[in-house]
């Protein structure tokens, strides 16, 4: 019986090793992003998300991204400074993944204004960053052709451009 017991244990570890992001992730702005905090350690990330990351080869900082299927580009990502996360975003508008206010991937971007307050626009390459900054705090909403994209959450002095 106690065998089975450490088996089923190992299962369940190696099953959440390799998890990932969560498929249907919740945005609350100014707090969190699928459950990871700014200032989460790498411990803290791998215990929410697994191990099954990939890591950024040319990025200035370490960045891990999480893939819902090897070699596709949707999933999440988390970036860290100082030994501690410093960024996380969504990668490639993961359907499922909505904010504390209901808004939710894929819906029009002008419900960003609608829900959220003191709204400031950043053009990046293909699409545009809808950002609220509170106390420090970045919170941001990922905008292409006219529908919300994706989340992120960072330090205010981070880019928000991914």
């Amino acid at each position: 019986m106690r065998v089975l017991a450490v088996a089923l244990a190992v299962v369940a570890v190696t099953g959440a090793a390799a998890a990932g992001p969560p498929p249907a992730g919740l945005f609350v702005p100014g707090t969190s992003l699928g459950g990871v905090r700014l200032g989460d350690s790498p411990g803290r990330v791998r215990a929410l998300w697994g191990t099954a990351f990939g890591s950024c080869r040319s990025c200035a900082y370490t960045t891990w991204y999480f893939n819902y299927a090897p070699f596709t580009p949707q999933g999440a990502g988390v970036e860290f400074r100082g030994g501690r996360v410093a960024a996380v975003f969504t990668l490639y508008s993961p359907s499922s993944w909505h904010t504390s206010g209901r808004l939710r991937v894929g819906d029009l971007s002008t419900r960003v204004t609608t829900l959220y307050t003191r709204i400031r626009g950043t053009r990046c390459r293909s699409y545009t960053a809808l950002t609220q900054r509170r106390g420090g705090v970045a919170s941001t909403f990922y905008v292409y052709q006219g529908k919300v994209w994706g989340f992120g959450l960072s330090r205010a002095a981070v880019q928000v451009c991914r």
